[in-house]
Protein backbone atom coordinates (compact mmCIF):
# COMPACT_ATOMS: atom_id res chain seq x y z
CA UNK A 1 0.00 0.00 0.00
CA UNK A 2 1.08 3.57 -0.74
CA UNK A 3 -0.02 6.75 0.98
CA UNK A 4 0.19 10.18 -0.64
CA UNK A 5 -0.09 13.33 1.45
CA UNK A 6 -0.41 16.67 -0.30
CA UNK A 7 0.28 20.05 1.22
CA UNK A 8 0.87 23.63 0.20
CA UNK A 9 -2.51 24.70 -1.12
CA UNK A 10 -4.20 27.92 -0.14
CA UNK A 11 -5.49 31.29 -1.25
CA UNK A 12 -3.29 33.45 -3.45
CA UNK A 13 -3.80 36.57 -5.51
CA UNK A 14 -3.58 36.49 -9.31
CA UNK A 15 0.04 36.60 -10.37
CA UNK A 16 1.18 34.98 -7.16
CA UNK A 17 2.95 31.69 -6.51
CA UNK A 18 2.41 28.51 -4.56
CA UNK A 19 4.38 25.30 -4.16
CA UNK A 20 2.54 22.06 -3.65
CA UNK A 21 4.19 19.02 -2.10
CA UNK A 22 3.22 15.37 -2.25
CA UNK A 23 4.98 13.02 0.15
CA UNK A 24 4.72 9.33 -0.67
CA UNK A 25 5.15 6.54 1.84
CA UNK A 26 4.78 2.79 1.72
CA UNK A 27 5.80 0.24 -0.89
CA UNK A 28 7.03 2.45 -3.72
CA UNK A 29 8.54 0.78 -6.73
CA UNK A 30 11.68 2.18 -8.30
CA UNK A 31 9.92 2.69 -11.61
CA UNK A 32 7.09 5.13 -11.21
CA UNK A 33 5.35 8.18 -12.60
CA UNK A 34 4.21 10.93 -10.28
CA UNK A 35 1.64 13.42 -11.42
CA UNK A 36 -0.43 16.38 -10.40
CA UNK A 37 -4.04 16.62 -11.52
CA UNK A 38 -6.70 19.20 -10.78
CA UNK A 39 -10.45 19.34 -10.71
CA UNK A 40 -12.44 22.54 -10.77
CA UNK A 41 -16.13 22.61 -9.76
CA UNK A 42 -18.29 21.13 -12.49
CA UNK A 43 -15.31 20.02 -14.55
CA UNK A 44 -13.50 16.75 -15.11
CA UNK A 45 -10.22 16.00 -13.44
CA UNK A 46 -7.35 16.91 -15.74
CA UNK A 47 -3.62 16.31 -15.89
CA UNK A 48 -1.52 19.30 -14.90
CA UNK A 49 1.98 17.83 -14.96
CA UNK A 50 3.75 14.50 -14.61
CA UNK A 51 7.31 13.34 -14.02
CA UNK A 52 8.91 9.93 -14.40
CA UNK A 53 11.42 8.36 -12.06
CA UNK A 54 14.22 9.50 -14.38
CA UNK A 55 12.96 13.06 -14.59
CA UNK A 56 11.09 13.24 -17.86
CA UNK A 57 8.25 15.71 -17.61
CA UNK A 58 4.96 16.44 -19.32
CA UNK A 59 2.74 19.52 -18.89
CA UNK A 60 -0.74 20.59 -19.85
CA UNK A 61 -0.61 23.38 -22.42
CA UNK A 62 -2.44 25.71 -20.04
CA UNK A 63 0.38 25.63 -17.48
CA UNK A 64 3.49 25.42 -19.67
CA UNK A 65 5.96 28.13 -18.77
CA UNK A 66 4.23 28.84 -15.45
CA UNK A 67 4.32 25.55 -13.55
CA UNK A 68 7.28 23.29 -12.84
CA UNK A 69 7.13 19.73 -11.54
CA UNK A 70 10.18 18.25 -9.86
CA UNK A 71 10.93 15.50 -7.41
CA UNK A 72 13.29 14.49 -4.64
CA UNK A 73 13.63 10.72 -4.89
CA UNK A 74 15.52 10.49 -1.61
CA UNK A 75 12.49 11.95 0.15
CA UNK A 76 9.88 10.26 -2.07
CA UNK A 77 8.38 13.68 -2.60
CA UNK A 78 7.13 15.42 -5.73
CA UNK A 79 6.57 19.14 -5.97
CA UNK A 80 4.60 21.48 -8.17
CA UNK A 81 5.90 25.03 -8.30
CA UNK A 82 3.12 27.26 -9.58
CA UNK A 83 3.96 30.80 -10.71
CA UNK A 84 1.92 33.53 -12.40
CA UNK A 85 -1.25 31.97 -11.06
CA UNK A 86 -4.54 32.82 -12.72
CA UNK A 87 -8.12 32.59 -11.43
CA UNK A 88 -8.68 29.71 -13.84
CA UNK A 89 -6.06 27.72 -11.94
CA UNK A 90 -8.48 27.51 -9.02
CA UNK A 91 -9.20 23.85 -8.32
CA UNK A 92 -8.54 20.97 -6.01
CA UNK A 93 -5.11 19.59 -6.86
CA UNK A 94 -4.47 15.88 -6.52
CA UNK A 95 -1.26 13.91 -6.47
CA UNK A 96 -1.19 10.61 -8.33
CA UNK A 97 1.36 7.80 -8.18
CA UNK A 98 1.44 5.23 -10.97
CA UNK A 99 3.64 2.32 -9.98
CA UNK A 100 2.30 -0.13 -12.55
CA UNK A 101 -0.89 -0.48 -14.59
CA UNK A 102 -2.42 -2.18 -11.58
CA UNK A 103 -1.01 0.02 -8.83
CA UNK A 104 -2.34 3.56 -9.01
CA UNK A 105 -2.77 5.74 -5.93
CA UNK A 106 -4.29 9.17 -5.31
CA UNK A 107 -3.85 11.69 -2.57
CA UNK A 108 -6.74 13.36 -0.80
CA UNK A 109 -6.36 16.67 -2.65
CA UNK A 110 -5.45 20.20 -1.66
CA UNK A 111 -7.45 23.32 -2.52
CA UNK A 112 -5.85 26.09 -4.54
CA UNK A 113 -7.82 29.31 -4.86
CA UNK A 114 -6.60 32.20 -6.98
CA UNK A 115 -8.59 35.32 -6.26
CA UNK A 116 -8.16 38.98 -5.45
Amino acid sequence: QVQLVESGGGLVQPGGSLRLSCAASGSISRSNIMGWYRQAPGKQRELVAAITDVGSTNYADSVKGRFTIFRDNAKNTVYLQMNSLKPEDTAVYFCKATLSPFRVYWGQGTQVTVSS
